[in-house]
């Protein structure tokens, strides 16, 4: 498999496939691969976290007055989710065609990392 379709593939489990890429013998050393493959990691870390957050902001307003406030959250909630989507999507496309586009503080971390 070429180096493209490994670092398109680091993107579509998360962390999950980010860490088999890690291990994974022919692409460990490949920097191109481990660059994509911290990415994905850190961009799902950054998710899990958001996730969280954002769940526990939700639950915290449980006992709020306002019923239109649970639409607007849940309205708020799927355009992140979107957003994400669109993300990960992009990242993929931009792997696929040999690039290596930094997010903004985790592209850095991810160059640092692979090296």
């Amino acid at each position: 498999m070429s180096s493209n379709v490994a670092g398109l593939l680091t993107y579509i489990l998360g962390f999950i496939t980010g860490i088999i890429f890690l291990v994974i013998e022919p692409y460990k050393n490949d920097k191109f691969v481990r660059f994509h493959a911290f990415q994905s990691i850190f961009l799902s870390a950054v998710w899990i976290v958001f996730r969280i957050v954002w769940g526990t902001i939700v639950m915290g307003m449980i006992w709020s007055p306002f019923s239109a406030l649970w639409a607007l959250l849940g309205l708020i909630s799927m355009l992140i989710s979107l957003a994400f989507l669109a993300c990960i999507l992009f990242l993929m496309y931009k792997a696929y065609n040999n690039e290596r586009f930094k997010l903004p503080v985790i592209g850095e971390l991810a160059a640092k990392q692979a090296g």
